[in-house]
């Protein structure tokens, strides 16, 4: 018969939770975080969050960004397996740019700085 006393549960010491990164945690975010800060990337990958879209359409809902520059980034977005881009054969042609599965987890990342954001924009005492 097993006898307990109420102290089984502290028998482990507690888990310390660090406070730093790893020297490859650091690297890994700094990679991450160095694929998706770019003129306009942040923007376009937030665009395309509601679904495909036309080169058009992206440029649109973005004023203020040139034909060469969402060119240049939906290219940089593309290489780096964020945004994939789908040629249909019909006349006239037709492109759609859409987001990745690895672009697409960074929704709730997305809507968290969101929140952060508000958070910080109506914070008492500022």
């Amino acid at each position: 018969m097993k006898n307990n006393t109420g102290m089984e549960s502290h028998t482990n010491p507690p888990r310390v939770q660090r406070c730093a990164p790893t020297k490859a945690e650091l690297d890994e975010f700094r990679q991450a975080i160095g694929t998706i800060i770019g003129k306009w990337k942040v923007e376009i990958l937030w665009v395309l969050l509601d679904g495909p879209l036309r080169f058009g359409q992206i440029r649109k809902a973005l004023p203020g960004i040139t034909q060469h520059m969402l060119t240049a980034q939906l290219r940089a977005l593309e290489a780096d397996r964020l945004v994939s881009r789908t040629s249909y054969a019909e006349i006239p042609p037709r492109v759609e740019y859409a987001l990745t599965d690895h672009a697409r987890a960074l929704k709730p990342i997305f809507l968290a700085l969101t929140e952060w954001a508000r958070l910080l924009r109506n914070k008492p005492g500022d």
